[in-house]
This record gives C-alpha cells, sequence and structure tokens, in this order.
C-alpha cells in the first residue's frame, strides 16, 4: 500500500454510495415508508418515488461509470427481498445480482450493504432488534442473499452505521433528540439494540466468511471525530467510547472497516461544544470540516490495528458545488496524508452519488448527480467530472481554497 504524498495505491478504489430506500422509490414494506406516511409523523417530508432507481439503476451505473469512477456501493432492501416472514422474492434477489453483475461489466467494482438503516416492517412489528429470534432472522436474510454476492461482489458491508441506527431507536423512543445533529453531541445509542446488532455482524460476517470465501466482510462505522478542549480529556473519551470504539472494537476479526465522516464534535469540560456562531456550516447545520475523514481512518487504525479500511462514505450537503470540490479536496489530502504515514486505505467511496431523500428531508443535496424531482432527469454536478478523474489518474487533488 506505498505510495507518494500525491497518488492514490495502485488499486485505490474512488466510487460513490447510495442506499437503496434513499434512491429507489416506494419501498412499501419498510418501516420507514410507514414512518414517513403515518399520521403525524415527525418527518416533514416523505421519500415517494425518491430518484426512481429501482428501474433507473443503470442509468447510474453508466453515469458513474462514464465519469471515470470505479467502485459503486449500494445497499439491498431487505423489505423488498422478505416482503413476508420468511418469503423471499426470487424475483428481487436476482434484481439485486443483476446491478452487481451489469457493475462489473461498467468497470465499477461493487460493494454490498445488506443493511442500510431500514427493516421489514414486520420485523419491526415483531420487535426488531430485541425480538428473541431477530438474529436470526437477519441470518437468514443474508443467506437468501447468496445469490447476489455470488454474482461478482467482493466487499459486504454487512450494517451501516449502527451507532446511528441505536441512536435512532433512542429518538424514536423518545428518549432524546438529535436537534442539535452531528457536532453538537448525540444522545446516547439504545443499548439493547447496539449489543442485538453487534451480535447480528459478528455471527452474520462469520456465516458469509464461510459461505463466500474471499469476499471481505465488515461493517461501517459513523465518526463524529472526537476532539477534547483542555479538562474535556475524560468526556470525550467516554463519548467517544459510548458512539465509536466500543463498535470498532467489534471489528477487529474482520476483513475491512467501512468507515464514514463528515465532521467533527469537540468536548469541553462541560461537556459538548457547538460550533463558533461565525463558523462555516452545510445544509445539515453541520460543521465545515474537510479533515474528518483522515482523522477518522486514523482513528480506526489505532482501535482496530492493521485491518484495511474502505472510506464508505464522506461528502457534504450543500446547494454549491464549488464548495462540494473545494470539501472534498481537503477530505482526499487528509486521507492521503493517513495513507502516507501508514494506514491501510483501500478507497473512498462519496457520498452520494445522487441527490436523494435524507431521512426526512430533500434540501440537503450531498449528490455527485442532481436528479429532477419530476422527470428524474440525472445531470452530472462538476464536481462528478472533476471526482471521476481523480479516480482515472490516481492524483491526489491539489489544494482548492
Amino acid at each position: 500500500m506505498a505510495t507518494s504524498a500525491d497518488t492514490f495505491p495502485a488499486g485505490f478504489l474512488v466510487g460513490a454510495s447510495t442506499s437503496a430506500h434513499q434512491v429507489e422509490g416506494n419501498n412499501l414494506g419498510s418501516d420507514w415508508w410507514a414512518l414517513e406516511n403515518r399520521e403525524g409523523t415527525p418527518l416533514p417530508e416523505r421519500s415517494g418515488d425518491a430518484c426512481d432507481s429501482l428501474h433507473r439503476w443503470r442509468e447510474d451505473m453508466d453515469l458513474l461509470a462514464s465519469l471515470g469512477l470505479n467502485a459503486y456501493r449500494f445497499s439491498i432492501e431487505w423489505a423488498r427481498v422478505e416482503p413476508a416472514p420468511g418469503q423471499f422474492s426470487a424475483a428481487m434477489i436476482e434484481h439485486y445480482a443483476a446491478m452487481v453483475r451489469y457493475a462489473l461489466e461498467r468497470g465499477l467494482q461493487p460493494v454490498l450493504t445488506l443493511h442500510h438503516f431500514t427493516h421489514p416492517l414486520w420485523f419491526t412489528r415483531a420487535g426488531g432488534w430485541e425480538a428473541p429470534d431477530a438474529l436470526d432472522r437477519f441470518s437468514a436474510y443474508a443467506a437468501a442473499v447468496a445469490p447476489v454476492i455470488d454474482a461478482g461482489v467482493r466487499t459486504v458491508i454487512t450494517i451501516n452505521e449502527p451507532n446511528i441506527l441505536a441512536v435512532m431507536q433512542t429518538v424514536l423512543r423518545g428518549e432524546g433528540e438529535l436537534a442539535t445533529g452531528l457536532g453538537g453531541g448525540l444522545p446516547d445509542p439504545h443499548r439493547p439494540t447496539a449489543e442485538a446488532l453487534a451480535a447480528a455482524h459478528t455471527r452474520t460476517a462469520a456465516e458469509l466468511r464461510q459461505r463466500h470465501p474471499g469476499v471481505a466482510v465488515g461493517w461501517s462505522i459513523a465518526h463524529q471525530c472526537v476532539q477534547h478542549l483542555p479538562g474535556g480529556e475524560q468526556r470525550a473519551a467516554a463519548y467517544r467510547h459510548r458512539h465509536e470504539d466500543w463498535y470498532l472494537e467489534h471489528s477487529r476479526g474482520d476483513d475491512v472497516v467501512g468507515v464514514q465522516a463528515y465532521t467533527r464534535t469537540v468536548i469541553g469540560p462541560d461537556g459538548i461544544v457547538p460550533p463558533a456562531p461565525q463558523a462555516e456550516r452545510t445544509q445539515m447545520g453541520w460543521e465545515y470540516y474537510p479533515p474528518a475523514v483522515g482523522e477518522a481512518v486514523r482513528r480506526t487504525r489505532a482501535v482496530v490495528g492493521d485491518i484495511p479500511v474502505l472510506v464508505t462514505e464522506n461528502g457534504i450537503a450543500t446547494a454549491e458545488d464549488d464548495q462540494r470540490i473545494a470539501y472534498t479536496t481537503g477530505a482526499l489530502q487528509s486521507l492521503a496524508a493517513a495513507i502516507t504515514d501508514g494506514v491501510d486505505v483501500r478507497g473512498y467511496l462519496h457520498w452520494s452519488a445522487l441527490d436523494n431523500y435524507e431521512w426526512g428531508r430533500w434540501d440537503p443535496t450531498f449528490g455527485l448527480i442532481a436528479v429532477d424531482r419530476h422527470t428524474f432527469a440525472r445531470t452530472p454536478k462538476p464536481s462528478a467530472t472533476w471526482l471521476g478523474e481523480i479516480a482515472r489518474t490516481g492524483r491526489v487533488p491539489a489544494e482548492q481554497r
């Protein structure tokens, strides 16, 4: 993995990510669809047709490939594959297998995520991750999608951001809120959910390795890039352990670790210190902080050791594409510096390929590609062409601002 300071290693992946619920549309059997559409929902907007990628996925991959990107991370929607307990859809399994085959045809290495926040509604109504058969259910689902993996997947992420998923359970139970957002601190994860997710990952990862020899298996952890002010060391360490390190520790036997980072969280002697009023912020309200991803991969190395790292998400919600390029420039420079210092990073997958449904809102635009919500026309932004050139050349970009 040796590299010069201005190039990424040979074979380095530069691509983009999506998740099924956020782009496919009309995911009628999922718990998130039910939450969006119930009376009195706390979510301001619905996903609806989303980006209609359930039907336009070939167009999406064609665009990514034509831009020069070499990897695409996407997820399987469990609710479509298993619409009722124990009833698996051969048609939907073949749908996702066809996506894998097409990605390979277009020169995109598929990075497959089995679980990206959403569940079948029947699973949630039966008790979710606290149900006595939850692990068996997830294990059976992972076994059922074996044909998708066997279509040519080399990297499988079992669960996306289990630490945020456990926090979301705290919020949905009315025991905390996300009003302050990343950078302003998060409520504590719901411990039973966290423990069940860790157990599900450990069991399923072992089963996947047995069924699919040679496939790299891991999960992806969201990083808040915790920093401390003088006197805040102990609080910061405790917060980091609850929200990140505990999950990273469950990655120590894995083949790969997914890293996702967008901003930072600063902690002082009295707790979370919000960003200064004059600090530049993104559409999500997060502090503009490009070095987050470099700090995140370094922290991952410190906790898990020499396990390969894959940046499965990093990006910025902004209406200004010049700001997206500037942010991503800083992110990639911080990543290249970490690689030079010996962190084994295998790739960078930008969030997101498309402007999509951001879990209750449409206004945050993370995408390299704009999507018209009425015609579904796709329009690549200058940042997409810019990132594609980096994928083709392997060159680390020069400073933008």
